[in-house]
């Protein structure tokens, strides 16, 4: 703000510093805007039957808005404005309790994480990120009235960091947000974010798509693939929210934040919403993904491990075990010899074993590779698994069968 001298004040006609006065009224306004304290967040969500839960539906985004026709809107907000009141109340603010010991071992419960998540359906199921509610005894989900009803996780998946809420609304008839589609985004195309950003309730913000396909490490460790990238302010308390497009339908779901200083500095990951697509209906039927198994112990390859037993090769997934008359060890894959075994760590592994390297023609280097190969498999699919035995590399068609929970 550039300061004057009193001859430069005195120079200057009365209307001129009138003028001046009034900016800088104005100015000292918006400085009032302070930046509340950020948490770390960096790398580190009627009766209809389940498959018409994330039928994209038609949005009617003219709601009669008395707005007058003078130009005082633009295009694009018009276009804002109207998605923030058709969707806002979708939105719901998601609290945890977990539970917690007192200096004399007891257990105590103890506030929790807290995150957005977004009603898709009337029967009041909401879709969020897994690592809002997880470990929580009791959650909490508080509508855009400030009405707050206690819910249930009815299903997880673990791998692409998602949980479905259940919540019972009465005869309260419930906003709901519908499903697009992340097939065909484009980078450079137009996002909303709509979520509870530090308690800040239903923030909205803009921004665009900044990348697609980004592969991502969750809580778990595993890589959540084809993460949209965005420059959409996300911050603690968005995640679990919705990233919308210009026709009001959700692409994604928001879930993490690159940031050295745990405050949004325009790098944002969502979860495309064509995986959420995949699992919910699993998730709401059987609390749990059904996803395709390869019957055995896999070991990811090592240096270590590739030097001691003088393997072939040194990336991919040694099956150190398979199990006795599942479809693997039907179909001819080999496990590794109970009569020759290492220890790495708390793990015992059988060396001699097929290394997988390939799985329907996708390279096999990583356990993330491995299970990235299975991700959109059911139980009773058949892949085609390319192995190293010796000095040959073989193709077995396997069956898979059902993922054990502790997989």
């Amino acid at each position: 703000m550039k300061l004057y001298s009193r001859s430069q004040v005195l120079f200057y006609s009365a209307a001129t510093a009138l003028v001046v006065i009034l900016l800088l009224m104005g100015f000292g306004v918006l400085s009032f805007a302070g930046k509340p304290n950020s948490i770390d967040e960096n790398l580190v969500s009627t009766e209809l039957p389940v498959e018409d839960l994330l039928m994209t539906s038609d949005l009617n985004l003219n709601l009669g808005l008395n707005m007058n026709n003078n130009g005082d809107y633009s295009a694009d907000e018009l276009n804002n404005i109207r998605i923030y009141e058709a969707l806002n109340e979708a939105v719901v603010n998601v609290t945890t309790e977990v539970v917690g010991y007192n200096w004399f071992l007891e257990p105590v419960p103890q506030e929790g994480a807290s995150g957005s998540g977004s009603i898709i359906d009337k029967r009041g199921f909401v879709l969020t990120n897994n690592h809002v509610v997880d470990k929580a005894f009791k959650v909490y989900i508080t509508l855009a009235d400030g009405t707050q009803y206690e819910g249930e996780v009815i299903g997880t998946d673990y791998e692409n960091d998602l949980s479905v809420l259940k919540f019972d609304p009465g005869d309260q008839d419930l906003v709901t947000i519908p499903f697009g589609t992340s097939q065909n985004l484009k980078v450079g195309q137009k996002v909303i974010a709509i979520g509870n950003p530090f308690a800040f309730e239903r923030t909205l913000t803009t921004g665009i798509v900044s990348g697609l396909g980004r592969p991502l490490k969750n809580d778990a460790g595993l890589v959540i693939r084809d993460m949209i990238q965005t420059d959409a302010s996300i911050n603690p308390g968005n995640s679990g929210g919705p990233l919308i497009n210009s026709k009001g339908e959700i692409i994604g779901i928001n879930t993490m934040i690159y940031s050295p200083s745990g405050g949004s500095v325009g790098i944002g990951f969502a979860i495309p919403v064509d995986t959420a697509r995949r699992v919910v209906p699993d998730l709401i039927a059987y609390g749990m993904v059904q996803r395709g198994w390869i019957d055995i112990v896999p070991v990811q390859l090592f240096p270590s491990l590739v030097r001691y037993a003088h393997l072939p090769v040194s990336r991919g997934i040694l099956v150190s075990r398979v199990v006795t008359g599942g479809n693997a060890e039907v179909a001819g894959l080999e496990g590794g010899s109970s009569r020759e075994v290492v220890r790495s760590g708390s793990s015992v592994i059988c060396l001699g074993g097929d290394i997988i390297v390939g799985i329907d023609g996708k390279a096999v280097a990583t356990l993330s590779d491995f299970y990235g190969g299975l991700e959109n498999t059911r139980p009773g699919d058949t892949v085609i698994i390319q192995v190293v035995r010796g000095k040959q590399t073989r193709e077995f068609n396997v069956k898979l069968s059902e993922r054990p929970a502790n997989n």
